[in-house]
């Protein structure tokens, strides 16, 4: 059994983020970038299914440029077998990414698709659903468990009213949500045995697919800041400016 784990390369979660002066993008120059936290969760359960023996292969896919590179050495520090790049330069939307995620997997014959359930700077949470839907196979959204049991995988979902347990039948989609796992760190010689690893790289242009926009970024800004709060003597003054000034109650 074979396992496909896409993986996306973002600023670092602990980074602050700045626009460029003229407001067209995010500021990315000398920022840290690592693997989208949700990513890092998919790999981790991915490489415990294989540790445990379900799964034979895990292999790793970024869309990006060739600096996406670091991100795949680090996947493959953590416990997956190869990686593969797709390369392009362009800042591509969910759809083609759901897109090139097809053509990989018809390549690789993969049993079981695990990805971040969405990516910190984007939040589309998109790609799974049209990845699903593009394969015409079963998705389970937002795991938070996930046990596989031959052909099929049950899987505890994170919902609005609680959790909710599916079974679906393999191959399918899994996004991975925060408690599914926690992370393991690379250790040193694993980081150095992935520098062997195999990588390969694919052009975009060569999976033959429409990658053309769709969204326009028209501005990117900071939220406003907020005001300053304000003290009040008493619950009656609290109740008051509720009312009266905020207009809440």
């Amino acid at each position: 059994m074979k396992a496909l784990v896409p993986i996306k390369r973002v600023v670092d979660y602990n980074v602050k983020v700045r626009p460029l002066s003229d407001n067209s993008n995010v500021d990315l120059n000398n920022v840290k970038m690592s693997i989208n936290p949700f990513c890092e969760i998919a790999v981790e359960e991915a490489v415990r299914l294989k540790e445990a023996g379900t799964i034979n292969e895990v292999v790793a896919v970024t869309v990006g440029s060739s600096a996406s590179q670091e991100q795949l050495r680090t996947a493959l520090a953590l416990g997956c077998d190869r990686a593969i790049l797709v390369e392009t330069d362009n800042d591509l939307e969910p759809l083609s990414i759901a897109k090139i995620l097809v053509k990989i997997h018809e390549k690789e014959s993969s049993d079981l698709i695990i990805l971040g359930k969405q990516a910190i700077d984007g939040d589309n949470n998109q790609t799974g659903q049209m990845l699903s839907a593009l394969l015409d196979i079963p998705q389970a959204t937002f795991a938070s468990k996930l046990e596989i049991n031959g052909d099929n995988a049950n899987v505890t979902r994170e919902i609005d009213g609680g959790l909710q347990t599916i079974n679906v039948k393999l191959p399918a989609i899994i996004t991975t949500d925060l408690r599914l796992n926690e992370p393991r760190y690379a250790s040193l010689p694993n980081i150095m045995k992935a520098k062997k690893k195999e990588l390969d790289t694919i052009n975009v242009s060569d999976l033959g697919i429409d990658i053309a926009k769709r969204v326009d970024t028209l501005s990117v800004e900071l939220p406003p800041e907020r005001d300053a709060g304000i003290k009040v003597e008493s619950v009656s003054d609290l109740v008051d400016k509720l009312k009266n000034e905020e207009k809440v109650i």
